[in-house]
């Protein structure tokens, strides 16, 4: 098999929203994406977040989205939002592909660290991350207000 990786492009965007319809039906809340693809293309124009995107056979197998966020504490650092392989081709290394993409393109600009969150029962993930050396942290409490 022959995976390739590459920065996205505007391009990809409806290819990449369908993996996300897919990661909210493998997390069980498709009915809390409110996102599409017109909305993606604009906040992706401008510049709101980049993604790298694996391939095989030129068809988008899977992709890493991330955007930077700024610590008082830390500086810059890149917040992976999701890493997202299609279910077919998962186990074939290609989560780690992308993985390594973005931690080497934080790198590259200067981030001081990376951030994301995994569910908890999602235990497949975090076996994966615990490869890295990853801190999880059980202090902080995610937050959100939607609009």
């Amino acid at each position: 098999m022959n995976i390739s990786t590459r920065q996205g492009t505007a391009e990809d965007i409806p290819a990449i929203f369908e993996l996300v319809k897919e990661l909210a039906i493998y997390e069980r809340a498709l009915n809390q994406v409110t996102n599409n693809v017109d909305k993606m293309t604009r906040d992706y124009n401008e510049k709101l977040y980049d993604f790298f995107v694996a391939e095989v056979d030129s068809k988008i197998i899977g992709l890493c989205l991330y955007y930077y966020r700024y610590s008082t504490w830390k500086g810059k650092r890149l917040y992976m939002e999701d890493i997202i392989v299609t279910e077919s081709m998962r186990g074939n290394g290609i989560g780690k592909i992308l993985f390594d993409a973005t931690v080497v393109a934080a790198k590259n600009v200067g981030c001081t660290g990376m951030m994301w969150q995994v569910l908890d029962w999602n235990t497949s993930a975090v076996n994966f991350y615990r490869k890295y050396g990853t801190n999880f942290d059980n202090e902080w409490i995610n937050c959100n207000l939607d609009f």
